[in-house]
């Protein structure tokens, strides 16, 4: 999905630095994507007070919408650089195209992942049979050493796995305790799943106590208790059932975003008695390079990201060279999205 906003915020996003032995809840903001039609959605990163959880930098939430009063999605070809993203549906259909020539429908339990590297275009309309939309769009930041790699993208089937009350489903990456990785590619140690439970119920999530995590509520409310690891108890002894861990416990309600920083073996979710939960985890190493993201481009300087700009609005929108840095998306019916103006000031490091 495209960030369409007009003015968007200019953001560098320095090396992340925690140590918390807590959950950090994260309110949303109200985001609209395009005009007064246009799809509402949540973000929950970036954020001023936090900009990655992991490799994770951007985090859209969105539904359940009616398209018949939405309009649905709509989002023209449009540009990415140094990143991929992660394509979720809970509700809907979506179709993809993009400029290396491939076309897939996103579902709900499959995963469309597009690896931007120097430099792609897609677009992502909701089908015509497609009532509902409901989903997320999560971006990962592609490491310095891999940012430049030819873009591709892939499409897989999830497979559900039943943790204590919880079916889990893995869609990027590894977790913990669950042998089915998803099977695409990924360029850092991360994770991306979803976990539903059902009213009351409650499940023992396996952490990588190397990654920071983030507990996206969709349906909610859910109460998450991190375990700390095996010896950090003031008595030295371990937990014999994590299930009975007794270690901080925040209570989360739909749309917040629950930071867990790294050195945690688990988190143990419980959902509301009146109704079901469901969850998206993300997770990974925390990330050690400065990014400059705007609009819908990571790179590492000002003068990149007005690069970057200036290929797509020479090559795309005034049809310079179709193909140029950014290819040509065919299956859209209509003209690529231009970029907003760069702000007038360089994009510069903030607090």
């Amino acid at each position: 999905m495209s960030n369409l906003e007009r003015d968007p915020v200019e953001l560098v996003c320095p090396p992340e630095r925690s140590g918390a032995a807590s959950i950090t809840v994260l309110q949303p903001r109200d985001v609209p994507l395009g005009g007064p039609r246009a799809m509402q959605v949540r973000r929950t990163l970036p954020q001023r007070g936090r900009t990655t959880i992991g490799a994770w930098c951007f985090v859209d939430h969105y539904g359940p919408d009616e398209v018949a009063a939405s309009g649905g999605m709509v989002v023209p070809p449009h540009p990415h650089t140094g990143l991929q993203t992660v394509s979720w549906l809970f509700e809907g259909e979506i179709e993809h195209h993009d400029s290396t020539g491939s076309a897939e429908f996103v579902r709900p339990g499959a995963v469309n992942l597009m690896t931007a590297g120097r430099g792609i275009a897609h677009s992502e309309v909701s089908t015509p049979a497609t009532t509902r939309l409901h989903g997320v769009q999560l971006w990962v930041a592609l490491p310095n050493a891999t940012r430049d790699v030819a873009p591709f993208f892939e499409h897989a089937d999830t497979v559900p796995v039943q943790v204590d009350d919880a079916v889990v489903r893995v869609f990027a990456g590894a977790l913990p305790g669950i042998d089915d990785e998803a099977s695409v590619t990924v360029f850092s140690p991360l994770v991306g799943a979803q976990v539903e439970l059902p009213a009351g119920g409650e499940a023992w999530i396996e952490l990588d106590p190397a990654f920071e995590h983030g507990v996206l509520v969709d349906l909610g409310p859910v109460t998450a208790t991190i375990a700390l690891l095996e010896g950090e108890h003031d008595d030295g002894s371990a937990d014999a059932d994590p299930l009975q861990v007794a270690g901080h416990t925040s209570h989360l309600s739909a749309n917040e975003l629950g930071h867990i920083a790294p050195g945690h073996e688990g988190v143990r979710l419980r959902a509301g008695d009146h109704g079901p939960a469901r969850v998206i985890l993300i997770g990974g190493v925390p990330f050690g390079e400065e990014l400059v993201m705007w609009w819908n481009f990571i790179g590492r300087s000002h003068d990149e990201v007005a690069e970057f700009r200036r290929a797509w609005q020479a090559d795309v929108i005034a049809r310079g060279d179709a193909d140029g840095r950014f290819g040509t998306v065919d299956g859209f019916d209509g003209d690529p999205l231009p970029a907003p103006e760069l702000p007038t000031v360089r994009l510069k490091p903030r607090a």
